[in-house]
């Protein structure tokens, strides 16, 4: 609008450029895979800015400028008109496996971090007992085939004379590196006299090998006895009758059993079926059937479930070690159902490890004692074992700080020392007196002796025994040292006087105090009556007893 009279007119001139973006990232670096030895590149490219752009690996900065020396294999991509800073990385290898940033540092940028993740083929599978295994027929046998390195974990399949076989069992196992895998494959077969010649193969792939690696092996099936060994009953508590029965079929014929537990032949045993009373040696010792005829002989062995409460099968020994000093004090306890293992120390239940082994760090004298193992077998038993840890340190000294006498009398100050090794000497100190051993027996009023008392659990006492107390007693500290392998403890004890009054000689004052005060109140009272007769007077009583009583008179 034009201006009017009543009209102000503001002027508004922009000068320069306008509304610029600041920097940013107009291309971020993306989650990749790679198989080990290829080439990557991740991709940074930051718009509008000029300074200083670095990557980090896995927080850990790469450095500044093209060529990275501490990383031979890293290089940065500059391409400066348009912003690029992106980072090759040649020849990967599994140390490359991390995640990557680029920051640009001067306008506080920092990327989204990118996964590299480094595919790893596995080497080539490998079949226990290849190239040719040998089987009896009618048995079943678990063909096992490991995969080990393999970066993510193998995929395996069996196949049987090029046809695929299902029911394989898988188990992965991580290698120290927390990054490669081992996979085992294991195929149950039941073998037949037929399958002489026929092969099984195995088959390893991942992402970095998409074709596979593959390993065959030959079956050579004989043909000793068949054999199938039971138990009556299953389960059995210890104790109780158990009968075997080993049955078996072959071609030519059987010729004859023998029977054995944890390896030992049982003299005597010579039938299809044994019969015994089963302990706890049976749930760890198999009992084994064995059948032979003219081909071989077939050896089956089982177990027995025997229910049985705790049994210790090692024995914990005392431990001593240094102050400071990490310990482990170990109990193995068998039992079945599986038994339950607690530890805690003696008089405390607190529950310090659950299993064979408790491992105290950096003990202190404080955790000397003893610690009990103990192990429950649900419904059938208990059992536990205690095991004594004892601290080597410098002595402890717990008496009290302050302790009391009466002037005249004889007074004793106590000193407790617990020490593991026991102390080596004692020394006394106050006023301008020291006493230790070797200096022989004090002077004057003071003796020193020495005792260890049931009731302190072997800890030394030494009592400082004062005859006839004086004033000047009770004005000195009394310090209390002793030294062992390990160093000295001291306590500064001081010594208060208190007296010694009869009870009946108190409370015989307090009561007769008390009536006197009372009757001088009552002729008080009356002789003030008989003064002002017409007056009225409040009396208002404070009896504090065994101290005082105190009263006051207002006059209306």
């Amino acid at each position: 609008h034009p201006p009017t009279q009543n009209t102000v007119l503001f002027v508004c001139e922009r000068r320069g450029q306008m509304n610029v973006p600041g920097p940013r990232f107009s291309q971020e670096p993306a989650d990749l895979s790679v198989v080990v030895g290829e080439r990557v590149v991740l991709s940074c490219v930051v718009f509008n800015y000029t300074g200083i752009v670095q990557w980090t690996k896995d927080g850990l900065a790469l450095g500044i400028g093209e060529d990275l020396r501490a990383w031979p294999r890293y290089r940065v991509l500059r391409i400066l008109d348009v912003g690029q800073y992106n980072l090759e990385i040649t020849s990967a290898d599994l140390t490359d496996d991390s995640l990557y940033e680029c920051q640009a540092t001067e306008a506080a940028l920092r990327s989204r971090r990118a996964k590299l993740t480094v595919l790893i083929p596995p080497e080539g599978p490998v079949i226990e007992g290849s190239p040719e295994i040998l089987l009896i027929a009618g048995t079943s046998y678990n063909l096992t085939c490991l995969s080990r390195g393999a970066k993510p974990l193998s995929t395996i399949e069996w196949y049987k004379d090029g046809i695929i076989v299902e029911g394989a069992h898988t188990s992965t196992v991580m290698l120290a590196d927390r990054k490669r895998v081992t996979t085992k494959s294991f195929l149950e077969i039941q073998a037949v006299d037929t399958d002489t010649g026929r092969n099984f193969t195995c088959v390893a792939s991942n992402l970095a090998a998409p074709l596979g690696k593959r390993v065959t092996v030959t079956l050579n099936v004989h043909h000793p006895p068949t054999v199938v060994l039971s138990i009556e009953p299953r389960s059995v508590l210890e104790g109780e009758r158990v009968k075997f029965t080993c049955q078996a079929t072959a071609n030519p014929p059987i010729m004859g059993y023998r029977w054995a537990k944890g390896g030992v032949i049982l003299d005597g045993a010579r039938e299809s079926v044994f019969e015994t009373t089963a302990d706890h040696s049976f749930f760890t010792e198999p009992v084994s059937c064995l059948v032979f005829n003219a081909v071989g002989s077939t050896n089956v062995s089982i177990l027995v479930d025997v229910h049985f409460g705790p049994i210790l099968v090692v024995e914990p020994r005392p431990v001593t070690v240094d102050v400071d000093s990490d310990v482990s004090l170990n109990c193995k306890w068998s039992g079945n159902p599986p038994l339950t293992l607690t530890w805690t120390k003696k008089g405390s239940s607190m529950v310090l490890s659950n299993s064979n082994q408790l491992f105290l760090k950096s003990v202190s004298q404080a955790d000397a004692g003893q610690y009990v193992c103990k192990a429950i077998v649900p419904r059938i038993g208990v059992g536990e074992t205690e095991v004594t840890l004892t601290v080597n340190g410098p002595p402890i000294i717990s008496s009290e700080p302050i302790q009391y006498a009466v002037r005249g009398e004889k007074g004793e100050i106590k000193c407790y020392i617990a020490s593991t090794p026991p102390p080596d000497k004692i020394v006394w100190a106050w006023k301008e007196n020291v006493w230790e051993k070797e200096r022989g027996t004090l002077l004057e009023r003071y003796t020193v002796e020495q005792s260890r008392p049931a009731s302190q659990g072997g800890a030394v006492l030494s009592t400082l025994t004062i005859n006839n107390v004086m004033e000047s007693d009770f004005q000195s500290t009394y310090n209390c040292t002793a030294w062992n392998a390990f160093g000295p403890g001291t306590m500064i004890i001081t010594l208060e006087e208190t007296d010694i009054v009869p009870v009946g000689v108190i409370a015989g004052g307090s009561v007769g105090s008390s009536i006197l005060l009372l009757l001088l109140l009552f002729a008080l009272i009356f002789y003030l009556y008989r003064q002002r007769k017409g007056s009225e007077y409040t009396v208002y009583m404070c009896v504090a007893p065994s101290v005082c009583i105190c009263f006051m008179f207002i006059c209306l």
